[in-house]
């Protein structure tokens, strides 16, 4: 819903003393604004009607029953390695037979395009209750380039995934033998499968269940010494009744997440982050009265001696709520950061309801794209607001520079990561029209949502509400031993919230750079909340420690600490990559360690918000407390 000009009028002039210039631009934004909402309401519209077609089509589109001898629908998603889950081609990357009729290729949603999804039709006939046994697809004669092809994808354990009625199957291209002779060296024989079986299991007339099994007596060999080789690619199809209904269909892609030897192991993994916390915050807590009691009994004598004795966190009162240095970048840090911790609730909330069932193609990525741009007004709002409050008055640089606060570093990686995509034709290189929608989506809500939130905050008269009042000129801190500087306190900041959470890490891991699934959203929240409460606790800690020894220089400190965790989570993408996986290639690796940067990217703005807001809260917490002027 587009409001009135005349509602727009009234927000820009309410309680506001603009000069010329700046009626000048707010007149001008007016109509920008305006025109902007229109073609965004346009696109977002467009969007989200194909989102509802591929919805509607996969759930009330023919309902997904049908009758004897139906077609049902069935579709090659992608081919690649299996140890590289980015590293996806086409299905006829492969010189697989094509259907007789042409390749046909499904339209996809936005999400589904972003997951390298391509699906294209395959010559085999699945059709509803039929039988079929040996049935013949075609012969070919593999040339010398078909020959290359295959036997890289045998030798790369390249695997296939295919969706018949929605449902995922996969299967794999070939297979590798080592042959171990009396003597010489060992040879191996790469064998390529012709034959496939699907198990289908139905429900009166609905699928429940298909399996995919590779027959190895029908392999052929094409090995680097054969040559001129035919093979016969072929088919079968049993179909078997079972009395699993359709609502229970997608169970069976459940069943290793809820394995009772891995709930344990998430359930020990949430015993010791609560241990972590409890331990955490009754360690702080009684550090911390007991300090800040003999603190307050301390400063609240009022005796003629006062101002030789003061010390401590007292004795820079008058420095303590000076304003941070590039306070322009450190709002926007802080706009962006608090937009991302609505974003995660927003998407822990769709996750618990159900909406992320396993295998729903592009599902988070759409919600993802969705909720960033409409969670942007918050960035600018927060990020405008705290600028304004901190007497600053470029606030229409800090708009344009909270717009491109991350997304700006995203857009440059994923150019980069496109471009790679691109060079190995890959299906994780987005199509242009996909880029283009993703562009009009940021250009035409993104920033326009980020540029209302600004005017916003701006237009927002709630001042800093300092306890005390800042001196002129700020007091000399003291030398500092080599533990009390910036990097070594962010690395203690960091390790208590990293250990906290660094168990689940691994089935996160698991499912976004392998082939797992993740769907315990309900022990995944209760960690999130954990690591906010113990980043939030270990921040107030060091600020405490750092204004104790009269470094008044917390605000960005607090902001490095909090957001710590970040630079572990990321050397743990080190040690998962090397220790934990089998991934390789240029395109893997970089995909891996890009995408992985700009996640901790996040990470860090959001834990690092997390982090000075609770310093915030406690700073002016105990300099209320205390008689200052």
């Amino acid at each position: 819903v587009i409001p009135s000009l005349h509602s727009w009028n009234l927000f820009y002039s309410t309680g506001v003393s603009l000069n010329v210039t700046g009626m000048a631009l707010l007149t001008s934004l007016q109509y920008c604004t305006i025109a902007l909402l229109c073609l965004s309401s346009i696109a977002l519209t467009q969007s989200f009607e194909e989102q509802l077609v591929v919805h509607r089509r996969r759930l009330l589109g023919s309902d997904h029953k049908y009758q004897l001898n139906d077609p049902v629908p069935l579709y090659a998603a992608k081919v690649g390695p299996f140890a590289n889950p980015s590293e996806t081609y086409e299905y006829y990357k492969l010189p697989y037979c094509k259907p007789k009729d042409g390749v046909r290729y499904k339209t996809l949603g936005m999400g589904e395009v972003v997951d390298a999804n391509r699906m294209a039709t395959i010559p085999y006939d699945l059709n509803f209750r039929v039988d079929r046994k040996e049935e013949k697809i075609c012969e070919k004669a593999l040339t010398d380039d078909d020959m290359i092809k295959f036997r890289k994808a045998v030798h790369d354990d390249w695997y296939f995934q295919l969706y018949y009625d929605e449902l995922p199957v996969w299967g794999f291209v070939g297979k590798v033998e080592k042959i171990i002779p009396k003597a010489g060296q060992p040879e191996y024989k790469y064998f390529l499968f012709t034959h496939i079986d699907f198990d289908i299991n139905y429900n009166n007339d609905r699928v429940i269940q298909i399996n995919v099994l590779t027959d190895p007596q029908q392999a052929v060999d094409i090995s680097e010494n054969t040559k001129d080789v035919k093979v016969t690619f072929s088919y079968s199809v049993k179909w078997s009744p079972t009395t699993t209904t359709f609502d229970d269909r997608l169970q069976r892609y459940e069943r290793f997440p809820l394995n009772p030897i891995h709930l344990e192991i998430h359930w020990f993994s949430i015993i010791n982050s609560c241990v972590t916390v409890l331990l955490l915050t009754g360690f702080l807590a009684t550090i911390l009265m007991r300090v800040l009691k003999a603190d307050f009994v301390k400063f609240s004598r009022e005796d003629a001696t006062m101002e030789e004795e003061e010390s401590g966190w007292k004795y820079i009162h008058g420095d303590v709520f000076r304003f941070p240095p590039n306070k322009s970048l450190f709002c926007s840090f802080v706009g962006t950061g608090t937009q991302i911790f609505t974003l995660s609730l927003f998407i822990f909330a769709l996750a618990l309801l159900g909406t992320f069932y396993p295998y729903n193609r592009g599902a988070l990525f759409t919600a993802l794209i969705v909720l960033y741009a409409l969670t942007s007004c918050i960035a600018g709002y927060v990020a405008t607001s705290y600028y304004v409050q901190m007497e600053g008055q470029a606030w229409v640089q800090n708009i344009l520079l909270t717009c491109l606060c991350y997304c700006g570093p995203f857009f440059c990686m994923f150019m980069f990561l496109n471009t790679v995509a691109i060079a190995y034709r890959s299906t994780a290189a987005l199509p242009f029209g996909t880029i283009v929608i993703i562009l009009i989506i940021w250009g035409l809500v993104t920033i326009p949502l980020t540029i209302f939130g600004g005017i916003a905050g701006k237009n927002n008269k709630q001042d800093f509400a300092a306890p005390c009042r800042t001196n002129k000129y700020p007091r000399e801190i003291p030398d500092l031993p080599w533990y009390r500087m910036a990097f070594p306190q962010m690395v203690m900041a960091g390790f208590l919230p990293f250990s906290a959470i660094y168990v689940e890490l691994y089935y996160i891991f698991a499912s976004v750079w392998g082939h797992k699934v993740y769907i315990i959203w309900s022990i995944l929240f209760i960690v999130y909340i954990i690591l906010i409460i113990v980043t939030a606790f270990i921040t107030v800690a060091l600020t405490y420690f750092q204004l104790a020894v009269e470094d008044h220089r917390w605000w960005w400190r607090s902001f490095l600490c909090g957001g710590s965790t970040a630079l572990f989570v990321y050397g743990y993408c080190f040690y998962y990559y090397y220790a934990r996986s089998g991934m390789s290639g240029f395109m893997q690796t970089s995909f891996f360690f890009g995408y992985n940067l700009m996640v901790c990217f996040g990470f860090f703005l959001m834990l690092g918000t997390v982090g000075w807001r609770s310093s915030l809260l406690f700073v002016r917490r105990i300099y209320q407390a205390i008689k200052c002027e």
